[in-house]
């Protein structure tokens, strides 16, 4: 039986696309080149851990003074890169909560970049308990961070019920015991919860 659900938060409950956003100021071929060329995520991953995202930014710009300005948008621009929510999943877990079901998150986000997020996005504010991987000191899919949700929240692996649009930390929750779902459309994790007896399908529309 499901005690508690976990959601991941980029594209799951909002929109984290950074090509979709470079592409509306570069050229398609020169933004492609730029993310050959530097590592973007990688520094986005640094962030995650706990890093400082002006800091890393301001490094990497210096690393690569042919793109130094295209990499200092990652910081000017990044709230308009998580973005936008998407709607009928953030109904999905104030309909949960309004049933009494703990909710929890799950996410890879900075320590910065997650208070600015909750700044724009009130629904952030609304989980029972919130696991950030900047404050934690570890991302997904590191088995350390499914195992210290465990032991903080006091949920059995098996009574939790996670939803995240990436497959390796769908799998390395699901070799912790815990029920995964590969997060595609907000239609189809509607109808998981529905198929899990934890919402009606109205309450999951």
């Amino acid at each position: 039986m499901i005690e508690a659900v976990v959601f991941d938060i980029g594209n799951v409950l909002l929109e984290w696309q950074p090509e979709r956003h470079f592409d509306t100021f570069m050229d398609a071929q020169d933004r492609k080149r730029l993310f050959a060329e530097v590592d973007l995520h990688a520094m986005n991953d640094a962030v995650d851990k706990g890093g400082n995202l002006p800091d890393l930014c301001a490094a990497l710009a210096e690393a690569h003074p042919e793109w130094r300005e295209q990499i200092l948008r990652w910081n000017a621009d990044w709230l308009q890169m998580a973005s936008p929510a998407i709607p009928h999943s953030v109904r999905l877990l104030r309909a949960l909560r309004a049933k009494g079901i703990p909710v929890f998150a799950l996410s890879n986000f900075g320590i910065g970049t997650f208070a600015m997020a909750e700044g724009k996005y009130d629904f952030l504010q609304e989980f029972d308990r919130r696991y950030i991987s900047g404050h934690m000191g570890v991302i997904k899919p590191d088995p350390e961070i499914y195992r210290m949700l465990e032991a903080d929240c006091g949920v059995a692996p098996e009574a939790l019920l996670f939803a995240d649009d990436r497959a390796d930390n769908i799998k390395a929750a699901e070799a912790r015991g815990w029920k995964g779902h590969l997060f595609t459309t907000p239609e189809a994790w509607a109808d998981r919860l529905v198929a899990e007896g934890l919402l009606t399908p109205e309450e999951a529309i």
